[in-house]
């Protein structure tokens, strides 16, 4: 499901800035991607430059675009974030996101023809510049047709109050410690913006 932008106050401000966060993305040069560690959704090629993660700043990544850095800090409750890059010919398959209660904005910065996302049963060409959230927990893929690489910036946000599906917090502190040890301080808890 798709959420309708004027839902949120602070969108605007990162509309009007995608250029700078795109151009913090050309100066990488690609460097730093790792692939995306969930491999049984897609046939090859979807990579991740991590910048949040469960609400963690990840200060050597932030720290080489510190413009893009200070847009997310301007997103309540950040939880995620990163450049999500589709190479050629790459296809997410039909899944459902984690965790409940989350929303996910894409910022399309570099967007050949033939890319394409699908929520439920809508299907949202992306568009550089053009951003749009919709519930991750829904039933989603997406394809890149082209021959050039597709990259988005990708954010998850706590929204309980937007979503069909509400959150589950025992199953993400348990995922959480799965993921980073037992004994893992964590509370799913909204950061505070600045």
């Amino acid at each position: 499901m798709f959420v309708d932008n004027k839902y949120f106050p602070w969108l605007p401000h990162i509309q009007n800035n995608w250029r700078v966060i795109r151009r913090e993305l050309e100066a990488l040069q690609g460097e730093g991607f790792s692939p995306w560690p969930e491999k049984h959704f897609y046939n090859h090629g979807w990579n991740l430059f991590g910048l949040y993660g469960w609400g963690v700043r990840l200060d050597k990544h932030c720290d080489l675009v510190p413009e893009t850095d200070k847009l997310l800090r301007t997103i309540p409750g950040i939880l995620n974030a990163g450049f999500s890059r589709m190479g050629p010919k790459t296809h997410i398959r039909p899944h459902k996101g984690f965790p409940e209660g989350v929303l996910r904005l894409h910022i399309p910065l570099i967007i050949p023809e033939g890319c394409a996302l699908r929520v439920e049963r809508e299907v949202q060409q992306w568009e550089e510049g053009k951003l749009f959230v919709f519930d991750d927990c829904s039933a989603h893929e997406a394809w890149n047709n082209s021959d050039q690489n597709r990259t988005v910036l990708l954010v998850d946000f706590p929204a309980d109050d937007l979503v069909r599906y509400k959150p589950r917090m025992r199953r993400t502190e348990k995922f959480v410690r799965r993921l980073f040890g037992k004994q893992t301080e964590f509370n799913y808890r909204p950061q505070a913006a600045e």
